[in-house]
This record gives C-alpha cells, sequence and structure tokens, in this order.
C-alpha cells in the first residue's frame, strides 16, 4: 500500500513538473519558439483546429515565424487568428505563407515576464504540496484504521517529504533557467 501511495504521489508530482514546462513554453523569451504559437486556434471549415494542425510552421531564424498553410484558402483565417491572440505580432501575409517577427523585449517587459514565470513556478509548487498533503491524509487515515503501523507511517511520511523535497528543487531550477534565459539580450 505504501509503495503504490509514493508511485501515486511520485506521478502525481511528475504531472506538475509537465504542466509547468508547458506554462514555460508559452512565455516569450526573445527567440522564437513553435511552441509559442501552440495556443492560436484557426477556423476551419467551421471548427477551431490549433494551428499546427492545418499549417506547417518553423522558425527560419532566432526572430521570426514562417507559417506555411496546408490550404491556401486559409491564410485570411489564420492571419485573423493571429491578431486576435495576444502574441502582440502583426502577421505578412505574402499570398501562400505568414511571416510573424517578434517584436524586441524591452527591460520592462522583461521584468513583466519574469514575475509571471515566478508566479508560474509558484503555483507548480503549490501543485507538488498538494501530492504531499493528498498523501499524507491517506497515510493518516490508514494510520487511524490501524492498516499500517505508526513506524510505517513515519518513514513513508519522511519518504514523501524526501520526494517533494527533490521535486520542488526541480521546479525551481527549471523556474532559474527560465529566467536567465528571458533575461539574456
Amino acid at each position: 500500500m505504501i509503495d503504490q501511495l509514493k508511485k501515486k504521489t511520485e506521478s502525481a508530482m511528475q504531472d506538475a513538473l509537465v504542466s509547468l514546462s508547458s506554462e514555460l513554453k508559452k512565455v516569450r523569451t526573445g527567440r522564437a519558439q513553435v511552441s509559442m504559437l501552440d495556443a492560436i486556434k484557426v477556423n476551419y471549415y467551421g471548427q477551431l483546429s490549433p494551428l499546427n494542425q492545418v499549417s506547417a510552421i518553423s522558425c527560419p531564424d532566432a526572430r521570426s515565424f514562417l507559417i506555411s498553410p496546408w490550404e491556401i484558402s486559409i491564410l485570411k483565417e489564420i492571419e485573423q487568428a493571429i491578431i486576435k491572440s495576444d502574441l502582440g505580432m502583426t502577421p505578412q501575409s505574402d499570398g501562400k505563407v505568414v511571416r510573424l517577427r517578434l517584436p524586441e523585449l524591452t527591460e520592462e517587459r522583461r521584468k513583466d515576464l519574469v514575475k509571471s514565470i515566478k508566479k508560474i513556478v509558484e503555483d507548480a509548487r503549490v501543485s507538488v504540496r498538494m501530492a504531499r498533503r493528498d498523501a499524507n491524509e491517506l497515510l493518516k487515515s490508514a494510520l487511524k484504521e490501524k492498516t499500517i503501523s505508526e513506524d510505517e507511517n513515519k518513514n513513508a511520511m519522511e519518504s514523501i517529504q524526501k520526494i517533494t523535497d527533490d521535486f520542488i528543487k526541480k521546479v525551481d531550477q527549471m523556474g532559474v533557467d527560465k529566467e536567465t534565459d528571458l533575461m539574456k539580450i
């Protein structure tokens, strides 16, 4: 039972890391990354579809995107979706492809982005701690029902705390790495 609980807790904490990673990818740094466009949905035959499912997206250089739609007829829809998104980029179309240019990040904007990164990282820490709390509550109820001994309970709680500490370190390191990347000029 305790081993299953540890695995379940570790899995929940790993999910928090995966979620953190995907959230941090959305934060714009000074370089173009295809994942920055993941949130854009395009009206494709009356249905909202992710941009990467209706076009090929590439980064010809570190500061721009090249979007080649599978069908030329949806070029206008792609432009409108980009304009409606909060990316702050203006699409430029030549009738076949859409080009996006990343604007330079100002120092003030970088500091705002660092604040948002800190919030995202703190949310991930909370998720990790919630997984620990859930595991500890299950251990307490098992102790109360006398399905585990006090020693087993104490050892399991210490083990879960160690797992939690490891995941918190990973979360913090991911946040520091993203901040460092963002503050590079």
